[in-house]
């Protein structure tokens, strides 16, 4: 039981630890702080990213979850299997950051679906792998014995290429009671190294000392370097040169000219002659290759490049020596303060991440990231990031310190833009300033947003019967904006209102129009069904048009006489002139001018006969008497319609001439006009004649008004008068064509 306690209690304890974790990784804007010895080894552990960013292990892989890091080097990788940060390759602190007191790394993490983007800094911390180092192996130095106790001579110190502690040094002198060494911090927080002179020298007793100076640093373990000093001990000159102040401090200007003054030492010396005659010169080699000094005068100068990124610091030691014998030197330090100037332009990193951009993307859609930095300090140090040109659908949105994405403001649409130029400015506020710029191109990916468009609502085609099969009678064709396999159009029917597909249909590709048997005007006056247009996209997009397929009347149907094509007549004489005999009754299958009969005797036919040209009537032409005698009669009647060619047919009457007293009753072998035999007499060619006028005049009516709508609206429509043949014709031409 006290177990299972301890248990939950340190269950609580943890959950409370992710909580506060997880707000404070909330409250730093996304940031994750690790920090990770240097030299440390591969596969050393650093954290558990995807835990701490609130990402499960095993949507690493989909979600394309990758690093980037600032700078060169691969020093982390992040095992996708388990979440787990590790070191991938050795991290050298000191050729990393220097001597700069934090030494990070900044990474990247970016994963999608969706894009997210993550800052995670790796703290290196310093190890005591550099032991301190002398300048040289050995430091000389002449003293008078006449010197008295208390005075100092400067050391060249040792160097430790650690920082903090591991950097802090303490010195030991072997074993002597003559000399102490003394280490100094003045107020610029600059150390100095001193051998203090402890006990007076006895020149003829010990004339060179010999000692062993060692720095030990405070790291943990301790690491030591050490430097032979050879103290020679000198009569005479008994006063070294002194100069006014112990430290100068100097303010210059970065990228200053070569010869541009410092300042200008003066020492004093209290001896006389020879002895007071001073030289000066720098104490250690460090500022040598910068500054010079004149040796005579004190004058410093500079003549190499003073750049504030280098360095912002400068500490000199100065050493002003007598030419007496022994020589004695006094000492100064020089701390040179160099100010910054706006001479380094803003530095930027762009990764293109959504590259081309799909159309369809919504607002917030990372394209690009973007990175600045700028060597400078201060308000010159200071950066603004900007898009150009205004306007685009594009804005830049801080994610962190001088960390930007690039994202989608407003929807796009390939068919208006392709592509979008921009250009990425960085500014910083320096006086005056600078800038860089990077130009990134995003093209706009397509999409099937747009289905494929005809020209128009629909379509007439005009087609002439008895087409052969196969016929191409009309070409369909649609477009569509999209691009590539989305603008890809293909035709099919929609047979869902008509059983289109015996008579007609379309070639899938072309749009082609085919009649796949011979049309009949009698049996089909008009086909009308939609065709559709679908592009190749996913999903598919379509579009459909009605088409109206009028069958043209073709002069294909012969006249025909109802009954029997053989029919006799008797006519009783005498009879007057215009007497009525009988009527044909014949019909054409054929309309308009096709079907309108027209009736006239054959040239071979003689005798007092006539017949109507549009009534079929057969009368006399003139009286008929007994005279014409009693025998019967033939008469070839001619039948033709108006078509182009016409089409014809013939009957073979017989007419028989009976004396008034000897009346022939022939109702039993020719039917009168009225009765149903086919030689009637009556007003039907009559009606026809009306009916053809009428149905003529709707007709060229309908055609005035359909074609007039179509030229007003500048419509082109194609009208077919054989097998693939289309002619674009507006009023006059196809009244014309029409013979209105």
């Amino acid at each position: 039981m006290i177990v299972a306690c301890g248990d939950s209690a340190m269950g609580r304890r943890q959950l409370l630890q992710l909580i506060l974790l997880h707000t404070a990784w909330e409250m730093g804007s996304g940031q994750l702080h690790y920090s990770v010895p240097e030299e440390s080894q591969h596969g050393t552990f650093v954290g558990r990213i995807t835990q701490d960013l609130g990402l499960e292990v095993s949507e690493l892989v989909p979600r394309l979850f990758r690093m980037e890091s600032q700078g060169d080097g691969d020093y982390f990788e992040v095992n996708v299997q388990n979440g787990v940060l590790f070191v991938n390759s050795r991290i050298d602190r000191e050729k990393l950051c220097a001597k700069n007191l934090l030494c990070t790394i900044h990474l990247e993490v970016i994963i999608d679906k969706p894009l997210r983007v993550f800052h995670v800094e790796v703290e290196i911390k310093d190890i005591n792998d550099n032991a301190p180092v002398f300048s040289a192996s050995k430091q000389s130095l002449s003293v008078a014995e006449s010197i008295l106790p208390g005075t100092r001579f400067p050391l060249n110190g040792a160097s430790d290429a650690d920082i903090g502690s591991n950097a802090q040094l303490k010195y030991k002198l072997s074993s002597t009671e003559y000399f102490v060494v003394e280490r100094k911090i003045n107020d610029q927080r600059s150390a100095s190294l001193m051998l203090v002179l402890n006990k007076p020298l006895d020149r003829e007793k010990m004339p060179v000392h010999h000692l062993l100076l060692t720095a030990v640093d405070e790291g943990q373990p301790e690491l030591t370097g050490t430097v032979h000093l050879e103290v020679t001990v000198m009569d005479a000159n008994d006063n070294a040169p002194v100069f006014n102040q112990s430290v100068y401090k100097v303010k210059l200007l970065e990228n200053v000219m070569d010869g541009t003054l410092v300042i200008n030492l003066n020492a004093t010396d209290l001896d006389e002659g020879i002895n007071k005659e001073i030289s000066y010169s720098f104490s250690n080699n460090d500022p040598v290759n910068i500054f010079s000094i004149q040796p005579d005068t004190g004058e410093i100068r500079v003549k190499g490049k003073i750049d504030f990124e280098d360095i912002n610091v400068y500490s000199i030691e100065i050493e002003a020596k007598d030419k007496g014998s022994p020589p004695l030197s006094g000492h100064c330090t020089i701390l040179v303060e160099i100010l910054d100037m706006n001479d380094n332009a803003p530095e930027m990193s762009l990764k293109q991440m959504l590259v081309p951009l799909p159309e369809d993307s919504s607002p917030g859609a990372v394209v690009a990231l973007v990175s600045i930095s700028d060597r400078d300090s201060g308000s010159n140090g200071q950066v603004n990031c900007s898009l150009w040109p205004t306007g685009l659908p594009f804005k830049l949105v801080s994610t962190f310190k001088n960390y930007y994405s690039l994202v989608l403001a407003e929807p796009v649409d390939r068919e208006q833009v392709a592509e979008y130029a921009l250009v990425v400015v960085a500014r910083d506020q320096g006086d005056p300033s600078l800038s860089a710029s990077s130009s990134l191109v995003v093209p706009i990916s397509d999409v099937n947003d747009n289905a494929p468009v005809f020209p128009q609502p629909s379509y007439t085609v005009f087609v002439k019967e008895n087409n052969p099969p196969g016929a191409h009678i009309f070409t369909m064709s649609a477009s569509d904006s999209d691009v590539a396999e989305n603008a890809l159009v293909s035709y099919w029917l929609d047979e869902k209102l008509w059983p289109l597909s015996s008579y007609i249909s379309v070639h899938s590709e072309s749009g082609k129009l085919y009649a796949l048997q011979p049309l009949d005007y009698e049996e089909l006056k008009l086909l009308e069904f939609q065709v559709r247009a679908k592009d190749a996209g996913m999903p598919s997009l379509c579009s459909n048009v009605t088409v109206q397929v009028f069958v043209m009347d073709e002069n294909d149907n012969a006249p025909a006489v109802s009954g029997l094509q053989d029919a006799s007549l008797s006519l009783v004489v005498p009879a007057m002139a215009g007497h009525l005999v009988g009527k044909i009754h014949a019909l054409d299958a054929d309309s308009g001018y096709n079907a309108w009969l027209r009736y006239e005797l054959h040239e071979l036919t003689n005798g007092p006969w006539q017949v109507g040209p549009y009534s079929g009537e057969i009368s006399t032409r003139r009286a008929v008497d007994e005279a014409e005698g009693s025998s019967s009669q033939i008469l070839l009647v001619l039948i033709k319609d108006h078509g182009k060619p016409p089409q014809s047919a013939t009957i073979t009457l017989s007419i028989s001439l009976v004396m008034n007293t000897q009346v022939v009753h022939a109702d039993s072998r020719l039917p009168k006009t009225g009765s149903g035999s086919g030689l009637l007499k009556g007003n039907v060619n009559i009606y026809l004649i009306i009916a053809i006028c009428s149905v003529s005049s709707l007709f060229f009516l309908v055609i005035i008004l359909y074609t007039a709508q179509h030229c007003q609206g500048q419509t082109e429509e194609a009208m077919v008068y054989g097998p693939g043949t289309a002619t674009l014709v507006c009023t006059s031409e196809r009244m014309g064509r029409w013979g209105i």
